[in-house]
């Protein structure tokens, strides 16, 4: 049973479970799909450059997938 966090009244999330990214369903992401040249597209784009849970969405992913964004977004960051 999970338990709540007595401040957010929100399930807290422990280390041991599978942490999933939000990235994939992001209002900002959708944003930028949708405009890629509006404020809130070009703020998302800005931010994924150090945004701790797009890294980690980011490394999760297959090599594959990881090559499709890069071109997409033209994103070159944490490449191996």
């Amino acid at each position: 049973m999970k338990k709540l966090c007595k401040k957010r009244k929100t399930k807290c999330i422990t280390k041991k479970e599978n942490m999933k990214y939000p990235c994939e369903n992001c209002k900002l992401r959708a944003a930028y799909e949708k405009n890629p040249k509006s404020f809130v597209g070009r703020f998302w784009r800005w931010q994924i450059n150090f945004c701790p849970s797009w890294h980690g969405y980011f490394k999760s992913l297959p090599p594959e997938k990881q090559e499709e964004l890069r071109k997409k977004y033209d994103f070159w960051k944490y490449q191996q």
